[in-house]
């Protein structure tokens, strides 16, 4: 079974970096897509990254450019890195597997996932 367990800071000023990694406990070919959600207080869980397990990666426009979704080595840990963070950065931030194949991953229109780690809560202030 793929347990999530999520490691990071929660304060954070405009500009920083933020970068938080899922250790995965189960083999790394369990799961077909992983993914990086957030979901700002009063909105919708929305995917920012995702990377299937062919390593087809795909970003959300709101964070395109400023965002890096990777994987160690042996596929047992999911990293996220964001820099230059601005407030609207701000939400709980939640990492996410899936052992189906498809499409789904990278169309960002399902999100529905097996799999989830323990969202933490970002604060972006100066």
């Amino acid at each position: 079974q793929v347990q999530l367990a999520v490691f990071w800071g929660s304060s954070l000023q405009p500009g920083w970096l933020l970068r938080p990694s899922c250790a995965l406990s189960a083999h790394w070919y369990s799961c077909y897509c992983f993914r990086w959600f957030r979901q700002a207080p009063g909105k919708g869980r929305e995917v920012v990254a995702a990377v299937a397990v062919d390593d087809s990666i795909r970003y959300a426009d709101s964070v395109k450019g400023r965002i890096t979704i990777s994987q160690d080595n042996s596929k047992n840990f999911l990293y996220l890195q964001m820099d230059s963070l601005k407030a609207e950065d701000s939400g709980t931030y939640y990492c996410a597997a899936d052992p189906r194949p498809g499409g789904y991953c990278l169309a960002f229109n399902d999100a529905g996932m097996e799999y989830w780690g323990k969202g933490t809560l970002v604060t972006v202030t100066s």
